[in-house]
């Protein structure tokens, strides 16, 4: 390596460029394929229009990345190793949406609303960067520490079981679907006394779901954490910097040969496939509904302005007001290009920081080679069928290692904290993780407050962030050392 090109600008060989950058795709593509399956099924659209949905978004996350990543004008991308995708907080309206209006019409009032809110953030961008200043390492660290253990949810959901969907603990009873349906059918007939079913009732799900934590897909998932561990004790070079890599190739390998992955889906998917704007919908453009996505999209930028602040201090690479300004202006660009294609809101994900402090490798450029590889998967639907066939216990044994080590930058930064001569550190660090635990952990609590805040307080790394800067500004005030911040940067670097 030449010494004087960073470590984040070093342009690796293209073999082990191409094997990293998959890895990074690996780790995303459950998320990635997540959301448009989510919204795709609450709009109620056929699985044709559902396949273009995952392709435009596969399409787009690579797009986005390589924007993020490689950096387009002075004004967008923040250069450093990023992988970009859907960003889960903007799930809650959309679903909200497709359920008012399923179909296209909920569709075009969907990517309205994006774009709407993509316009808006790419002009906000430069007032939330000078927030910089109130992000001092007793903030940084509790922040990171709280995504990383959120994080965990996420992992352990896909080795036990989502807590919705076909995975989920219970599932409703046969018995009373087909009792709901009959109901419904004598309603609506003419000269019916019965009463119309409300709009929006569904039966809760009540009966226990046999496949929750089932003890096959348990064991692949840590025979994955097993051979992770295996190659980053005893391997070396390149082979441990893609341990997660081979360790989600030997779970794959495993699933296919216990029969817990098929190939039906790539059989039926084409080689390739064009994506163009408004293939599904025309955007509809409705300003309450462009507010309501403009706040996620706020949420999206504070959150994403921890993760900067976490590569920035793992990969030595200093985040300024300018860089800054310059990866939250792309995460709006990116909102944007996603609502042109029928997509959806785009933001950096904190999975693949996990992934870059396990590997130690600090380009960017494998985060470009991964941006190339999901632009190729948006283009080829059967090669991302192969890889959507992955069990999703197969990524959450490589999960645990990944979001695991998010959560240990924080705590690394966090050792570089004066707790010893000044105690407020300690109150701002305990009461923060305290509050960004509470939708982990009571996810309902919001259930007799206004749905208008809904948005805000749904994310327990927001609440963290909130509370420690509030706390941080309330004890310590508002000034910006950057000694400290060099300092927990060493101190993270020194483990």
């Amino acid at each position: 390596m030449n010494p004087a090109v960073h470590p984040v600008d070093e342009r690796l060989p293209i073999n082990r460029l191409a094997a990293l950058g998959l890895q990074h795709v690996l780790v995303m593509y459950a998320g990635a394929i997540a959301v448009p399956l989510i919204i795709g099924r609450a709009l109620k659209l056929d699985p044709e229009q559902v396949a273009m949905l995952i392709s435009a978004d596969l399409f787009c996350c690579g797009l986005v990345t390589l924007i993020q990543a490689l950096g387009a004008t002075p004004w967008f991308g923040i250069r450093l190793p990023v992988m970009m995708g859907v960003t889960f907080a903007s799930v809650g309206p959309m679903v909200a949406i497709a359920n008012s209006n399923p179909g296209v019409a909920g569709a075009q009032l969907i990517f309205g609303a994006i774009i709407g809110a993509g316009i808006v953030s790419i002009l906000i961008a430069p007032v939330v960067s000078r927030l910089l200043r109130f992000f001092p390492p007793v903030v940084t660290g509790t922040l990171i520490l709280v995504i990383g253990v959120s994080l965990m949810r996420v992992g352990i959901n896909w080795i036990f079981g989502n807590p919705v969907g076909p995975t989920a603990p219970s599932v409703p009873d046969p018995e009373h679907l087909r009792w709901l349906a009959e109901a419904g059918k004598l309603a609506a007939a003419p000269g019916s006394a019965l009463p119309a079913i409300p709009k929006g009732l569904a039966i809760l799900p009540t009966v226990p779901n046999p496949k929750y934590a089932d003890l096959m897909g348990v064991g692949v998932a840590a025979l994955v954490l097993a051979s992770i561990l295996t190659i980053n004790r005893f391997a070396r070079g390149f082979a441990a910097n893609i341990s997660v890599l081979l360790g989600i190739v030997i779970g794959g390998v495993v699933s296919v040969a216990l029969g817990l992955m098929t190939f039906e889906k790539v059989g039926k998917a084409h080689w390739f496939d064009l994506v163009l704007p408004f293939e599904i919908a025309t955007p509809v453009f409705d300003p309450l509904l462009i507010l309501t996505m403009t706040v996620v999209m706020l949420v999206v930028m504070i959150e994403s302005t921890g993760m900067f602040l976490a590569l920035g201090e793992m990969t030595e690479r200093k985040v300024d007001n300018k860089a800054l300004t310059a990866g939250l202006r792309t995460d709006g660009l990116g909102t944007l290009i996603g609502g042109l294609f029928n997509t959806f809101p785009y933001t950096s994900f904190s999975q693949n920081v996990g992934l870059v402090a396990v590997t130690g490798v600090r380009s960017r450029f494998v985060c470009v080679a991964g941006g190339i590889i999901l632009i190729v998967l948006g283009l080829l639907p059967k090669m991302a069928a192969l890889v959507e066939s992955l069990p999703t216990v197969v990524l959450g044994g490589a999960g645990l290692v990944m979001f695991g080590m998010v959560a240990t930058t924080g705590i690394r930064i966090l050792g570089g904290v004066d707790f010893k001569d000044n105690r407020h550190n300690a109150l701002i660090v305990a009461i923060s993780i305290g509050v960004g635990m509470i939708p982990l952990l009571a996810p309902n609590f919001r259930q007799w407050m206004p749905h208008a805040i809904h948005p805000l307080i749904e994310s327990g790394i927001l609440l963290a962030t909130i509370s420690a800067v509030l706390l941080n500004l309330f004890f310590n005030g508002a000034r910006h050392d950057e000694e400290a911040i060099r300092a927990a940067a060493r101190q993270a670097d020194s483990h």
